[in-house]
Formats: C-alpha cells, sequence, structure tokens
C-alpha cells in the first residue's frame, strides 16, 4: 500500500474518531491508524460531572465504543497511551511516544489529521499540586474526582471558575452532600452570557445553597499535610475546602502542529478552511484544537463543544476519503442543566455585540412556557439580540425551568438561515396547552424586539 493511501489521526475523542470512521466508509481500502495519548476513547466528555455526581452509576456507562470496536467492525488500529511527538511534513511521518514505557515509532501518512482537543488552563497558584486539587478534563480526571470523594468524603469543596463546567460541578458537589463555594473572577457567571440571564442561574445556586463569589480572585491553596484545606481569597476570609476543582478554561493542544509548521489563526487554535483543510497540503485539523467559521461574526472563532467536533470530524474524513464536504458553520450554540434551571444561548450575547461594534437593539421578555391555565408553566426569560437596521438576528439567550434546551435551538436555526424578527415573529410553531401557548416565548421574543425597532 503506497503512503498516499494511509490516514494517520492525532486523537481518539469526537473528531479523531468520527473522521476515522466517515473516511473508513467511503474507502475500504485505506489504512487508518488513530493514536491517542490517554488509556479511552470515544468517551462522552460531558457526561463526566453526572458521574461524580452519581448520576452516571460508571465511567464505563461513557463510553461510547471500545477500541475494539473499531478495530474488529471498522478496521481501524487503536494506538492507547501512544503520543504524537512530532510531525515532519516534508517526509509524511510523526513520531510516536508510548505514555508508559517511552518507546519511540516513527508512522508514515499520505493524509494526516490533527483532533488533538485542548488542555486545561492551570494558573500558577501556590497549593495547585495539593492533593485533592484536581482538573477536570479527561475521563481519567473524572474518576479520580469521583474515587476521591468516595473515599475521603469531603465535607466543603470550591471551585475556581463559572463557566459552564464550573456550575455543573456546583451541582455536582451539592448532589454528593459537599457544602460548595463557587468563585470567579469576573462580575457575573456564564463567561459572555449577560447579566440578565447570568443572575438568575445565581440565584439558584444560591437557592440550592452554593454560595456564589464574583469578583474574587483565589490566591492560595493552603494544605493541611499534603490535602488541600482551605482557599485564601483577595478579598474574604479564608475559605475550608477538603475538595477543590479548578475550572477557569482551556486552550487549543496545538504545539505540534506549530512546530511543524502549521498557521494558526487569530484564536490560537489551528486555522482551517471549510473543508478543515490546514495551512499544510494533506494535513486537516479538526474539533477542539481547531478554529470554527462563526455566521454571526463572519469569522473564524474559537468555540470547542462536542457537537462541532463530531461534525468537522466528519467533514474532514469525507474530504480525506477523497470526497468534497464543508463544515456549514457554528453560532455558537450551547445548554445547560443547573439544578431545576435550563439555561441556553446561541449567537451573541449584548456584551459581545457592543465588544464587536456591531449596531444591534436587544430586549428581554418573559413568557409562559405553557398555557396559563395548565400544571407545570414556568416562566421563561428570553435575551434578544438583533441588527438595529435589517432586524437579522444575532443572538438569544434563554433561561427557565422547563422548554428552554429546544426553544434556544430554533434561534440557532433561524440565524443560521439568516432569518430576521419577522421571520422569527412569523414562525408557525406548535401549540398544545400542556406543550406551549398559542404565542410561543419565541415568537413573543422576536415581535417584541421587533416593536421595540420600529418605534425606535
Amino acid at each position: 500500500m503506497s503512503s498516499q493511501e494511509k490516514l494517520v489521526v492525532i486523537g481518539g475523542s469526537a473528531a479523531g474518531m468520527s473522521a476515522a470512521s466517515r473516511a473508513r466508509k467511503l474507502r475500504s481500502d485505506m489504512e487508518i491508524k488513530v493514536f491517542e495519548r490517554s488509556p479511552h476513547i470515544s468517551y462522552a466528555a460531558c457526561g463526566m460531572p453526572y458521574l461524580i455526581s452519581g448520576r452516571v452509576k460508571t465511567p464505563q456507562d461513557l463510553v461510547a465504543y471500545e477500541p475494539e470496536f473499531f478495530e474488529q467492525q471498522r478496521d481501524i488500529e487503536i494506538f492507547l497511551n501512544h503520543e504524537v511527538r512530532t510531525i515532519d511534513i516534508a517526509r509524511r511521518t510523526v513520531g510516536v511516544q508510548h505514555v508508559k514505557t517511552g518507546a519511540e515509532t516513527k508512522y508514515h501518512y499520505g493524509k494526516l489529521l490533527v483532533t488533538s482537543g485542548a488542555g486545561a488552563v492551570v494558573p500558577p497558584l501556590k497549593g495547585i499540586d495539593l492533593d485533592g486539587v484536581f482538573i477536570l478534563r479527561s475521563l481519567e480526571d473524572g474518576i479520580r474526582i469521583k474515587d476521591f470523594i468516595d473515599t475521603m468524603r469531603p465535607a466543603s469543596g470550591l471551585i475556581i471558575g463559572a463557566g459552564s463546567v464550573g456550575l455543573e460541578m456546583a451541582e455536582a458537589f451539592t448532589e454528593r452532600g459537599i457544602k460548595t463555594t463557587l468563585v470567579e473572577r469576573l462580575p457575573g457567571i456564564l463567561g459572555s452570557m449577560d447579566a440578565d440571564i447570568g443572575n438568575v442561574a445565581i440565584e439558584e445556586l444560591r437557592d440550592k445553597g452554593v454560595s456564589v463569589m464574583t469578583s474574587r480572585s483565589v490566591v492560595e491553596l493552603v494544605g493541611n499535610g499534603s490535602f488541600v484545606a482551605r482557599v485564601s481569597l483577595d478579598q474574604e476570609a479564608p475559605v475550608e475546602a477538603g475538595i477543590v476543582v479548578v475550572s477557569v478554561g482551556i486552550r487549543p493542544n496545538v504545539s505540534v502542529a506549530t512546530e511543524a509548521g502549521i498557521e494558526l489563526g487569530g484564536t490560537g487554535a489551528i486555522k482551517v478552511n471549510e473543508r478543515m483543510e490546514t495551512s499544510v497540503p494533506g494535513v486537516y485539523a479538526a474539533g477542539d484544537c481547531a478554529e470554527a467559521y462563526h455566521l454571526v461574526l463572519g469569522r473564524n472563532a474559537y468555540m470547542p463543544l462536542g457537537t462541532t467536533a463530531n461534525k468537522q470530524g466528519r467533514v474532514a474524513g469525507e474530504n480525506i476519503a477523497g470526497g468534497d464536504a464543508c463544515f456549514s458553520g457554528i453560532v455558537g450554540t450551547s445548554v445547560l442543566k443547573l439544578f431545576d434551571l435550563e439555561v441556553g444561548r446561541t449567537g451573541v450575547s449584548e456584551q459581545e455585540a457592543r465588544q464587536e461594534r456591531m449596531d444591534y437593539i436587544a430586549n428581554v421578555t418573559e413568557h409562559r412556557s405553557r398555557a396559563s391555565y395548565c400544571p407545570g408553566r414556568a416562566r421563561i426569560m428570553t435575551k434578544l439580540v438583533a441588527d438595529r437596521a435589517t432586524g437579522r438576528v444575532l443572538g438569544a439567550q434563554m433561561v427557565g425551568r422547563e422548554g428552554v434546551s429546544l426553544r434556544i435551538g430554533i434561534f440557532a436555526t433561524a440565524m443560521m438561515a439568516g432569518m430576521t424578527l419577522k421571520d422569527v415573529a412569523s414562525l408557525d410553531l406548535g401549540y398544545s396547552p400542556p406543550l406551549a401557548p398559542v404565542y410561543d416565548p419565541v415568537l413573543i421574543a422576536a415581535s417584541d424586539l421587533m416593536k421595540l425597532m420600529k418605534s425606535g
């Protein structure tokens, strides 16, 4: 077999395995090797907080496919505990090291796919290496945190960072009976989401017993022997914590790509086109190490999500196998369950629209999730952002106790299609008293903002 018929994939999670599977479906004759530096492939990373909370019973429940499935059913070679350390573009080889034995081997490729993922940002805090201090990024991390809680039974815990993972971990800790403190250096939570929505989430956290401290920074992690015992803050008294999870963000793993001369984009992730091709012919990238084209911003952005990784991987795999697929782009859609709340966002927030110097208009509405006379109805708060001149939908955020996760998808669809407020307000949405009111919260939000735009 010629080297042109050999595919090497760096990374065995969502993007890598989607690509390898798609390439195999289209090319039965291609030799496909996947190198993964961890002991696991193809697992649901987003499910780890629920493993820690006990809702998911075993780590195995998070594994979608075992290596044997890919090897026996799809003829894809899987190399676990193997890290690609170098890429030689001129010779079309990768240098691979076994992470346990240190043995090094070179492999030739015809096409190369980089899906090296992202790594957690680890702040240079004193005490970061104490026992009981964790980063949650890999399945091994999730297992270690769960085992520590099961064994040590910490009474108190602290989470550094109030992004989606930090909030999910606050819920997980609380469900395990751990008195939880959440510390965020920014004035609000959930990153770039607006305070209108974030404040509702803060209320939910506090109602469930979580102490939320914003505009605060961790100064030091203090131990009792080798174990973490308390956390010193810049403007507060020290907080007791028998377990600490650091969740202050992630950054793309691009060192091996950078050293090989593969171009990065302005975000620091690997620059790719709509075919997932990099600056180097025959080399592709996808997933959390790569940029994605943002349809609202009109440029590449870095928004690592599992949904994006799977779709980018599929596009890369098809093109590697000789197809002609294009990644249609993203609008930055995400949803979060927080105790009894659903929180969702898509497009740009008002904060982001202001930073981008967009000429926008924004409004907040509240409406029922069901007909007013139906039991179980809940209020849904919607914040909608649109272009002031054209009415084109630029972003939406929603929070409520039911019905948010699916409705935010309507706004995402609207932005993917370039729809205006008038288009959204005219949508023929489903109505049934126990499921949705006659005028859905989506329609109310679009109609109210359209009226505001006309009056302004």
